[in-house]
């Protein structure tokens, strides 16, 4: 019995020191290649999961706090030219992005 509660502690353990945190994020973007892109970006940063709506603009991600951060995504999403919710997207890679994936900016981040 005693044995057994041991390994039931250590799979626990290892359970919660591998489990991935889970939040989403609104990235501004348009079509189809943009979904790619800021997928992309996501899991260049990290993201062991992401997935982007272009309805709802809602990018829902999963990651591993030990190895990258809600900031360090949305930063490399942004370095691609797409605007998220806390960090403005570079102004050279927006320009660059084609036509279709040239969303409204706004000035302020509360959008």
């Amino acid at each position: 019995m005693k044995q057994f509660l041991s390994l039931l502690i250590i799979v626990f353990a290892s359970v919660n020191l591998f489990a991935q945190k889970e939040e989403t994020i609104k990235v501004w973007g348009n079509c189809g290649t943009c979904k790619k892109k800021i997928e992309k970006a996501a899991t260049t940063a990290g993201a062991t999961y992401a997935s982007w709506d272009k309805e709802t603009k809602i990018l829902a991600i999963k990651y591993d706090e030990t190895k990258t951060s809600n900031k360090k995504i949305q930063e490399s999403i942004a370095a691609v030219g797409y605007d998220t919710q806390d960090v403005k997207g570079n102004d050279k890679a927006y320009k660059k992005l084609d036509d279709c994936c040239q969303y409204d900016r706004k000035d302020s981040k509360k959008q």
